[in-house]
């Protein structure tokens, strides 16, 4: 009961950074695109991120030695890589929000898709590290990655859904907003 307990509480953790980015990559996000969207969203976010973390599981499982005389480095670059794509995206919303442009960076094509999904998902490559290096093998990281694929279409669903609601009604100032929160999970991953 314990190991689902962390599973579950490592999943919601991990997703929250997804929450916020759909969250304030939807501003303006009509509904009519929404339900165009959400399952391409959805699948590229399952994917990139359950794809992550198992991939730094193998990394580490693979190759603790050499790793393991690096981690304290390796989540290191991984919290700057984090930031700086957080960083861009935040920027791009907030000074779109400012220009009142249409033309910005959101979910609209796979690339921000792509963009958005690798930025929330770099400290769950890092996570699965860690747990390779603390020992845990395949067993233990099945629950870890079904929680994180629950957790993950959960936050992006109900990400999308409130932040086109929210760009609805306020619009461009929702998205400089949302820019100034994306902003802020990037400095906080880089402290």
């Amino acid at each position: 009961m314990r190991e689902i307990l962390s599973a579950i509480l490592l999943g919601m953790s991990l997703c929250a950074d997804c929450f916020a980015v759909t969250l304030c990559s939807s501003f303006l996000v009509s509904r009519e695109e929404l339900k165009k969207k959400v399952l391409t969203v959805v699948l590229v976010f399952v994917f990139i991120h359950t794809g992550f973390l198992l991939g730094g599981w193998a990394l580490g499982t693979f190759a603790t030695d050499l790793i393991a005389g690096h981690v304290a480095h390796f989540e290191r670059i991984a919290h700057i890589i984090g930031f700086l794509l957080l960083l861009y995206v935040g920027l791009e919303m907030f000074l779109d929000g400012v220009r009142s442009k249409s033309e910005h960076l959101n979910l609209d094509g796979i690339g921000g898709i792509i963009l958005g999904s690798v930025a929330t998902s770099i400290d769950a490559a890092a996570i699965g590290i860690s747990m390779a290096l603390n020992g845990i093998g395949w067993n233990g990281m099945v629950p870890v990655s079904l929680s994180l694929i629950v957790f993950t279409v959960l936050s992006v669903v109900v990400g999308m859904l409130s932040g086109s609601f929210l760009g609805r009604k306020f619009g461009y100032s929702a998205r400089i907003i949302g820019g100034l929160v994306l902003i802020a999970l990037g400095i906080r991953i880089l402290l």
